[in-house]
Order: structure tokens, then sequence, then C-alpha cells
């Protein structure tokens, strides 16, 4: 009794830290300004999907970034060579830099020369390589130089972004890097993110330039265009002052023609060099450049010594305003392009929030009632620790600080029928050992004893496959790999832990007598006296393989429905007032948007429409969204748009190679945990039956037309990891047996090992499907892609855990068997002759 109280106390303080981690979610907002800032702030944040919002995915432009590391490393090299006198010609390549010289000795001086500049000191990476052709030299950046200026790059443009959203007023707008070469901004209550993203999407690159003379000598020249790109200009392309210099610039009207104009203020070195650049050339013309345009080419009349200036054009105030706060931003040091994009409603996210609620509730209604309609009072304890499971999930998100998301919510009520599995492995397992003759003590003791070693391998499997939608997923999967592996954490610490406490508590004064759990009896009946399986083997493996090859069949054709996450180009959600579909197409190919399609979505005059990508496009494009939502406003202009998303084709192409990999991976995984914990042959039926249970998966995806997306990838992994939690159960059975009774016929070892865990298989699989049910029948299209597999995939690998693994293994085993035999017949081969052969 004192270990009891102790451990009872030890649960209690824990239990009751992680609670009040998640009290300041619940608190309103009245009662959280009295308290303090550091526990108020510990609480979940809504993604994007659920408060409303967007987001943009940018991605820096390699190509020009190689570009201008190429032209950086031509200028030095050609400055240190024509200080060494050594006389030489450029010849242009695509990825190379190609010096010729007319003498060996020329060449040979630049060699030596060239090699104090291909390392870089500051750092001490290589830049670029040096390879001779005869009388030529060749110049190539090096991977390793690339790869630094790329992530230079991305850094610097991510304080530049971070300023520029900052002028812009939005509130707590998000900014994170991601990969290689790329930044994520999501902006919180942003309908809109046009004008964001064309923000975002100008370097703002601004440099002065004096205009070429005619009668000047010969010098290098570009050609520039002005806005309209009816006026061009020839400029000189040395660059007289760059726009770094620019300290401040604001919107400011012209006081005699009213026009709006930017004013700008130069740093000390920049008025410094402005007003020498002035005196020097009165009478000439400076061309103001801006990403490659000429903004304005105004004639110098005067020395300007005050360090500032004006920038005046056919501006608008808005323009000129924008203009303004990119000067003062600073240029990004490459370009950046938008390649996804995606924004919901607030309206659709309150809906989500609604639907994640109600559903969720219905569906822990459910499941509570369920462990108490077969376990009584035991069940209780089970609800006790599934309530207090919920609980300590929300308090550990919240001292993460996590992101909510929809498919974290779809998490959360998947962990409702999960987390009860270990409580029913405990209940069946203690249930066995009291049919024994054990008292209420020992059966307890012996019962989680037995079940420990279940529960840690099918939990660990489960989160093999979980972890790797946190580590290959993005943006929303994450939060669903979150918050399911931290509700298995917490399942597994309230199952082993306040569970046992509990049990022992109840049966403090009962410790020596005769234990009783209720349950089913005709299940229990059934589990006793299950049907010779293995002699319905050749059929049973038959018939799911021959629905897996059909599944394959419909994959390929008619094949799959894939989103826009594996496809590219466009989704727009489009809310009418009973506008047909017929209509909506007519409207949409008046305006020349042909290339699409319309699918009905929920209640009447709702759509999604989507828009293919354009041939050649690497950027999403934002033209055909703004021309369709036109087109349909014209009709019904209370129309409404809660959601966009917009993928380039890089984004689906490395998505779908992401998904492949993350499968393969995840199989592999618990392949090698399998084959560790287990053998060979235990290993290789489990992975041999969740490849079944995939294909059978695709196959419902196209029979049924729902879109493969990313929320259908989290539905994938997370039937994998279910599906051999089941098959672990199983096995882990087979394996005790196997170790009790080694003589025992296979055959019928397997039977008894199916028959002593299939009420914890059934009930396992009730708990989950009441769970998923009130999500998969009015979460709508938001998790239909989620909700459906899982249901279906959930009684798919339940069947496959009783009617194919086994048969799987049984003939994995006599193959082994012989396998055996065949490599010891030679030996007791040799042993007979060798015997003969004795006098």
């Amino acid at each position: 009794m004192k270990s009891l109280y102790q451990r009872a106390a030890a649960c209690s303080l824990l239990i009751l830290c992680m609670l009040f981690s998640a009290v300041p979610n619940l608190l309103p907002s009245s009662m959280s300004a009295k308290l303090p800032d550091w526990y108020t702030e510990n609480t979940l944040s809504l993604g994007l999907d659920l408060q409303g919002g967007s987001h943009l995915l940018l991605q820096a432009d390699q190509q020009a970034l190689l570009l201008q590391a190429q032209q950086g490393v031509a200028d030095e090299v050609g400055d240190a060579l024509h200080q060494a006198d050594i006389a030489f010609r450029w010849q242009g390549a695509a990825d190379t830099l190609s010096l010729i010289f007319n003498q060996e000795s020329a060449l040979q001086q630049a060699r030596q020369a060239l090699h104090s500049l291909s390392r870089d000191t500051a750092t001490g990476v290589r830049r670029f390589d040096v390879l001779q052709q005869g009388l030529q030299l060749n110049l190539t950046i090096t991977e390793d130089w690339q790869s630094h200026l790329l992530s230079e790059a991305v850094e610097r443009s991510l304080e530049v972004v971070r300023r520029r959203l900052d002028e812009t007023g939005l509130v707590e707008p998000s900014i994170t890097r991601q990969g290689r070469d790329y930044i994520l901004v999501q902006m919180p209550g942003v309908a809109d993110p046009s004008e964001i993203r064309t923000l975002l999407g100008t370097t703002a690159k601004m440099t002065f330039h004096w205009v070429a003379e005619v009668a000047s000598e010969p010098i290098q020249t570009q050609i520039y265009a002005d806005a309209s790109g009816e006026q061009h200009y020839r400029v000189e392309s040395d660059i007289a002052l760059e726009g770094q210099h620019i300290r401040d610039a604001r919107l400011a009207f012209h006081p005699q023609t009213g026009a709006a104009v930017v004013n700008f203020s130069l740093d000390a070195e920049g008025a410094r060099r402005f007003a020498e650049m002035t005196r020097e050339n009165i009478g000439r013309a400076l061309a103001i450049v801006l990403d490659g345009q000429v903004i304005t080419a105004p004639v110098i009349r005067g020395v300007i010594s005050g360090g500032s200036g004006e920038i005046s054009g056919s501006f608008t105030p808005r323009e000129a305003g924008d203009l303004a706060l990119l000067l003062r931003a600073g240029a990004l040091p490459v370009p950046l392009q938008v390649i996804e994009e995606r924004t919901v409603g607030p309206d659709l996210g309150s809906d989500a929030i609604a639907m994640g609620v109600t559903t969720g509730v219905i569906g822990a209604v459910l499941v509570l009632a369920f462990m108490l309609a077969i376990y009584g009072s035991w069940g209780a304890i089970a609800c006790v620790a599934l309530l207090v499971n919920l609980g300590l999930m929300l308090g550990v998100l919240s001292l993460l600080r996590a992101t909510l998301t929809l498919p974290g919510i779809a998490g959360i009520i998947l962990t409702l029928g999960m987390a009860v599995d270990a409580n029913i492995l405990i209940n069946e397992r203690i249930r066995e050992e009291a049919r024994k003759g054990y008292s209420a003590a020992m059966a307890l003791k012996e019962g989680f004893s037995r079940a420990w070693s279940t529960i840690l391998d099918s939990n660990l499997t489960t989160l093999i496959a979980v972890s790797l939608l946190f580590f290959f997923g993005s943006g929303p999967v994450k939060g669903f790999a979150v918050t399911i592996g931290i509700g298995l954490l917490t399942s597994l610490f309230t199952s082993i832990t306040l569970t046992r406490v509990l049990m022992e508590w109840r049966i403090r004064h009962k410790a020596r007598q005769p234990l009783t759990i209720a349950g089913l009896p005709w299940l229990d009946r059934l589990s006793q006296r299950v049907p010779n399986l293995m002699r319905v083997r050749h059929w049973g493996l038959a018939f799911s393989l021959t629905l897996s090859l059909l599944s394959v069949a419909l994959f390929f054709q008619p094949g799959m429905h894939y989103g826009v996450d594996f496809t590219g180009g466009t989704l727009v959600e489009v809310h009418t007032h009973d506008m047909a579909p017929d209509a909506l197409r007519a409207q949409l190919s008046e305006q020349g948007l042909t290339q699409l399609s319309i699918q009905s979505s929920g209640d009447s005059g709702q759509y999604l429409v989507r828009l293919p990508l354009e041939a050649q496009q690497q950027a999403v494009a934002n033209d055909q969204v703004e021309q369709l939502k036109q087109a349909v406003l014209s009709v019904q202009p209370d129309a409404e748009f809660p959601r966009t998303e917009l993928v380039g084709p890089r984004v689906s192409g490395d998505f779908s190679d992401m998904t492949i990999l993350a499968i393969l991976i995840a199989g592999g995984g618990m392949l090698g945990y399998l084959w560790w914990r287990f053998e060979s042959h235990f290993a290789l039926a489990a992975t041999l039956t969740i490849a079944l249970d995939l294909t059978k998966t695709l196959g419902f995806f196209v029979l049924t037309g729902i879109e493969f997306n990313l929320t259908a990838v989290a539905a994938l992994l997370a039937l994998i990891g279910y599906s051999m939690n089941d098959k672990v159960v199983v096995f882990d059975r087979i394996r005790e047996n196997l170790r009790l009774t080694p003589h025992k016929p296979m055959h019928q070892l397997l039977n008894e090992s199916i028959g002593s865990t299939l009420t914890r298989t059934v009930f396992t699989s009730v708990t989950t499907l009441l769970a998923l049910l009130p999500m998969a029948v009015y979460g709508g299209s938001a998790v239909s892609s989620f909700a459906l597999p899982m249901l279906f995939g959930v009684v798919v690998g339940t069947a496959s855990s009783i009617f194919i693994a086994s048969p799987l293994l049984y003939m994995l085993s006599q193959r082994r068997e012989r396998q055996g035999l065949a490599q010891l017949r030679p030996t007791a081969e040799a042993q007979r002759r060798e015997l003969e052969l004795m006098p």
C-alpha cells in the first residue's frame, strides 16, 4: 500500500502539472489579462486552415544567383588581370567563364593570379575551379560556393521579407526558412494575398546609371525600357550608385503639380558619392533603374549635395507608397518566385473548428459508452484514463506551443480510438489470468507484465510511421504527426501508469479474492472456438491477392483523382446561390477559362474549380484566379471564395517524390524493427500484409473518386501504423505461445493465437471506427480524404490481421523449416557415410 500511495502521488503530480499547462487554452480573455504573461502565453496557436489567412511559399532563383556569382567572379578576375597587365579576352559560355590568351607565358601568369582569387578568404570555400584547354582557361563556379551563396542569400532574403511585411502593418506574420532555397510566409487574417505576393516577388534592386552620350568614346552599354515599354534608354553598364545607400524613402506630392513622388535620402557615403557624380556630370541624364526598368531619367541641372533626391514618374499614390516601402526595406539579394499559395477564409476556418469540436465530442462519447458497455466498472477506469489522456495531450501541445491544424484535430480524434487499445489489451490479459484462477492482485500483476511488451512494440511501430509524417510532411500534415505522436506517448503513460494505479486502488481490499471483468459472452465463446483458418488459408490469400491486383489495375486505369498537391495548378472553392454547374462553366468559358474541371462540394451552389498548370509554368500565376473571381462576381456579386490553392510544378513534383519515399521508408523502418524484435519471417509476413492493405486502400480511392491529396497521404501513413499495430499484437501472442508450447503443430498454434487476441482486435477496431465515424459523416469535403479511407483501412487492416497475416506467417515458417532441413541433410548424409566406413 505504501508503494501504491507513492506511485499515486507521483502520477497525480505529473498529471496536474500537464493539466495546469493546458488551462490557459480554456480561460476567457478577461481572466487571462489578470494572470502573468509567462503562463497565459503557454497556449496552442491555430493554423491558417482554422483561423483563416494565407501562406506563400517562395523559392530563391538559383539561376539568377549563379549569374550574379559569375558576374562577380568575372569582374574580380578582369580587374586583377588588367592590373597585372596580362592580355586576354573573354569568351562566353552557358555555365563557364572562358579566358583566351595569345601566349603561354600570359596564361601561366594568369593561373598564378587566379590561384589567390579562387578561394574565399573569409570562409575558406573554393569559389571556382580552373581547367586549362590549350591557350584557354575555363572558370567554373563550384557547388560548395553556390551552396554558400544560396544559404547566405536566403538568410538575407528572410530579413528583407520580414522588413517588408512589418512595413505593411500585418499582425504577426510567420516567416521561416524551409529546405535549401524555400521561404514560407504565413499571414493570419489575410484573405487576399495578391498585393503581398507582388510585394514579396519584387526584387527592388535600384541602381543609378548615366545615360550614354552619342558622341562619347566606346563604353559598355545596356538598353532598358520604361514601365510602359514604349521608351528605351541606352545607359552605361557601370553602376554610378547602388540603391543600398538609400537610408529612407517616403511618399510625397510634388508642390506644383500635385503628382505622387518618392523622396529619398542617402547615407553619408551615398551622399558624398552622389554629390561628386552630380558635380562632374552637370547636363547629363541620370537613369534610375528598378529591376531592369527605367523609372525616370532626369537631367542633372546642378550639384546635389544634400544627400536627398526625388523620384518622379507616372505614379499613383499607391504605387509611390509601395516603391517607398520597397526602398526602405532594401532589395532582395536574389529574385524570389511564388511557387505555392494557399488561402482560407475566416468563415471556413471557424466552420472547421466547429466541425472538429462537434465530431470529436461525439466520437469521444461513443468510445466512452462502448467501453462502459463491454467492461462495466472496469471500463470506467479506461474512460478516466482516456479523458486524462486528452488533457495531457492538450497540456504537452501547449507546453510546446504547437500549432493546431485541421489534420491535427483529425489526429486527436483518431487518437481517441487508438488510445483505448492499450487499455483493452490490459483488460483482456487480466481476464485471461483471472480465468486461470489467480487472485485479483496476481492477475493484475501478470496481466500488466504480459501486456507490456505487446503495448511497447505496437506503439513503437506506429511511431515509426508517424515520425516520417513529421520529417517528410509540411504544414498541416506535420500538425497531424505531432498530435498522433504525442497522443501515443501520453496514452502509453496513462495506460501503464494511471490505469494500473486506479486498478490497484480498486482491488486494494480484495487483493486475494477472485477477479471478474465483464465482457461479451458470445465473443468470448467465439475466441475459444475459432475455426481452423489455416485450412482455408489458400482461398483467403487468393481472394486478398485478387483484390490487390484489381486495385493496382484501377490505379493505372482509370487512375486516382489527384489533388493539386500532386498535379500542380489552381483550386478555387466557389460558393454561389444555387448557380447550376452548367451556368458556371458557361460563364467561365466566356472569359476564356475552358481548360478546367468543376466538382460539386457540399450544399447546392458550392463548387471546387480546378485549373491546370500552363505550359512551361514555373511559378504560380494569380491572373487566372482573378479572372475566375471576376467572371463569377459579374453574375453573382455576393459570391464567396473561401479557399484558394495555387501549387507550382516544383512543389507538386517534390511532394510526389517525398510521398513515395516516406511510404517506402515507413515500410523499411517497421520491417527492420520487427526483424530485430521478432524474426525475419515475422517481419516479412507483416510487411507483405501491409502492402496488400495499402493496395486495397488505393483501389478504394479510385472507386470512390475521393481526392488524393496532402490529407490522404497522412491517412495512408496513419493506416500503415494502425495496421502494423494490429499485426504486432497477433504476432506477439504467436511468439509467446511458441515459447510456451514449441512442439505444438504450427497451424493449431496460429489458430489459438488468433482466438486469444480476437476480442482485443474486434474491440480496438470498433473503438477506432466509433471515433472516426462522426468525422466521416459530418466532416464534409475538408476531411473526407482522411476519414473515409481511414474507415475503410481499419476494416481491411482488422480483416487482414485475422485472415491474411497468420496464413502468410505459416507459409513463410514452413518454407524456412524446409530450407533448414535442406541445409542439415548433407551434414546428416556425411555423418552416415562416416559411420559406415568405421570398422
